[in-house]
């Protein structure tokens, strides 16, 4: 599960932790970037000596930039953090997006409400948190199975006792 629960240091709260799910980790990008460009030029080796090579080779370039510039704007894009803290009293959730905007939103532990939106929302098991008037989408990234699991999962620590 991209997602975790960790107690806070003094014991008197629990952190939520969600992140995207990256399923092709730093070291798996620079393998696949490198195997492509080694599988795109075999071809050109038929061609070494020939005026040839240099007209294709500025297009094998351009699809081998391509494909590294689309996979890195992905992983750039995925760079969501979101972290609601539970404390005696207080709920708060904290958005950290791809380029560094954070957003945040607090309620009393108390008055949060999370609710499932099963159909309707932009996802589907869309999932929200509100109070303190606002309501704010919590796990919007991952998977539908997640998003139905965290549903289940945060009720249980919003309303447990500290």
């Amino acid at each position: 599960m991209p997602y975790e629960w960790t107690s806070s240091d003094t014991g008197n709260g629990q952190t939520l932790t969600l992140w995207p799910h990256q399923s092709l980790p730093p070291r798996g990008f620079v393998l696949f970037i490198g195997v492509t460009a080694a599988m795109i030029s075999l071809p050109l080796f038929a061609l070494l000596g020939s005026v040839l090579l240099w007209a294709l080779l500025p297009f094998l370039a351009m699809a081998v930039g391509g494909i590294w510039y689309a996979i890195h704007r992905n992983r750039e894009s995925a760079r969501i953090l979101e972290v609601l803290t539970l404390d005696a009293d207080t709920a708060r959730l904290v958005r950290t997006g791809p380029r560094g905007l954070t957003q945040e939103w607090d309620c009393n532990r108390y008055w949060a409400r999370v609710t499932l939106h099963a159909k309707g929302g932009p996802v589907p098991n869309y999932v929200t948190l509100s109070g303190n008037g606002r309501e704010v989408e919590i796990g919007a990234f991952l998977s539908e199975e997640e998003r139905l699991t965290l549903s289940q999962d945060l009720p249980r620590h919003i309303r447990a006792e500290l």
